[in-house]
């Protein structure tokens, strides 16, 4: 009786510690959004449609976007919306995509602020 006692002490135990394991995990909702991401640099203007994750850091985004263009040093590049705003890299694709829309345009920082 002792030993059934004490298995079933050792199960109540471990259930507890999985639900708070469980709960201590980042919630990830496993949505997706996909941005438009347009070289503004070539005349023609090519895009690269790229879809991620919410919880995706934007500097990968880019990062991915610049590889995909060919371009090796993204520092080298700025981020902004198709108005000119410029967009902070250092945040989630979700939140990117909530404050400034789909569509990124990648610009040479030379030519940031130039008319």
């Amino acid at each position: 009786a002792t030993v059934s006692v004490l298995y079933c002490w050792e199960k109540k135990k471990r259930k507890k510690e999985e639900r708070t394991t469980m709960s201590a995990a980042p919630v990830t909702t496993g949505n997706k959004v996909s941005f438009k991401i347009v070289l503004t640099s070539d005349k023609k203007q090519p895009y690269k449609v790229v879809s991620v994750p919410e919880e995706a850091p934007f500097t990968a985004v880019l990062k991915f976007a610049a590889t995909q263009f060919g371009i090796d040093n993204i520092d080298s590049m700025a981020a902004t919306t198709k108005d000119g705003t410029g967009i902070n890299p250092v945040q989630n694709s979700g939140s990117v995509f909530l404050k400034y829309g789909q569509e990124v345009r990648l610009i040479p920082r030379d030519k940031v602020g130039s008319v």
